[in-house]
């Protein structure tokens, strides 16, 4: 047990756990943006690696490092194009159209790594972001060091929910893509394009999704491998659920899992980890983040046209 509470009074584990929230937030925020909108996005987890080694790759070959933020960006977009455009105008099933696009990027991406780099056995390394201290923030015992020393991209995710937030709810875009996930018929009476919302959110939030990708090779990590995603996009379709639809919900679900998955690291340093074997440290945060999401997820508000083609005139 005290090695327990040691390892919940230190900065260190702290700022971990926010480090490993910071790609699911954005990740969840682009899920979040698709299904207030009324659709599943379930290419997120290959979006997120296409953007992981988009950013990767534009830095590898020169580029600055915001450059290839803006590419794996452009990169998730162009996914997310794809997506909508298969899904909203042409209603085909959102569930296939999604492990559709999850397969695509994932086979795109690798199959592009094979292509630049054939010879390589181990990943090149590249020049990540680097830990930006906020003066006089930074300073405060434990929480500076967990939240004020983290890399520009950490401080961005944390904006980004607040941007989220606000234009969800405190603009009429917002409660007009409300309105298209909520009742699309209202919207279309409006005389608004229930596509052309549907459309917006899907290419926005999937380019949010493959920055999250981006985080992992371009700060997180100093290079791109095969199987680095490892689930966590699934996790973020999950953190929606539990997050109720709710910008700060979701970030609050991200940040339990980035505590489970840290705690989960240091208990195999210590004396537990002695007797208990690995694997079961590994699975404890997909098992506590299920418990969580089943607590959560009954209380959960289902945008009513979530998965629901529209067509124009129909009823």
């Amino acid at each position: 047990m005290g090695e327990i509470l040691e390892i919940f009074l230190s900065a260190s584990f702290w700022a971990a756990v926010i480090r490993i929230a910071s790609p699911l937030i954005f990740a969840t925020m682009g899920e979040l943006i698709c299904e207030r909108a009324g659709v599943l996005n379930l290419g997120i987890e290959g979006i997120m690696v296409a953007g992981a080694f988009a950013g990767w790759m534009t830095v590898y070959s020169g580029g600055g490092l915001w450059t290839g933020v803006v590419v794996a960006m452009l990169a998730g977009m162009l996914f997310g194009l794809l997506h909508g455009t298969l899904t909203v105008p042409f209603g085909l099933s959102q569930h296939v159209v999604g492990l559709g696009i999850t397969l695509l990027a994932t086979a795109s991406a690798y199959f592009a790594y094979r292509l630049a780099l054939p010879r390589v056995t181990t990943p090149p390394r590249i020049e990540a972001f680097q830990p930006l201290p906020i003066p006089i923030l930074s300073d405060i015992p434990l929480l500076g060091p967990a939240l004020f020393t983290q890399t520009p991209l950490t401080y961005l995710a944390f904006v980004l929910v607040a941007v989220v937030s606000f234009v969800l709810f405190r603009t009429p875009l917002g409660l007009a893509l409300r309105a298209a996930g909520e009742n699309p018929a209202a919207v279309a009476a409006q005389g608004l394009s229930v596509t052309g919302l549907r459309m917006g959110a899907v290419i926005v939030g999937s380019g949010l999704m493959a920055v999250g990708g981006a985080f992992l090779t371009m700060s997180a990590f100093n290079s791109f491998f095969f199987e680095m995603v490892n689930g966590r996009g699934w996790i973020c379709i999950a953190l929606v659920v539990f997050g109720a639809w709710m910008p700060g919900k979701a970030l609050l679900g991200a940040v339990l899992f980035g505590m489970f998955d840290a705690l989960q690291i240091r208990l195999q340093q210590t004396s537990i980890g002695a007797d208990v074997p690995y694997q079961i440290f590994l699975m404890m945060p997909f098992v506590l983040s299920i418990l969580a999401l089943v607590i959560m997820s009954r209380r959960a508000s289902v945008p009513a046209a979530l998965m629901v083609p529209f067509n124009k005139g129909e009823r």
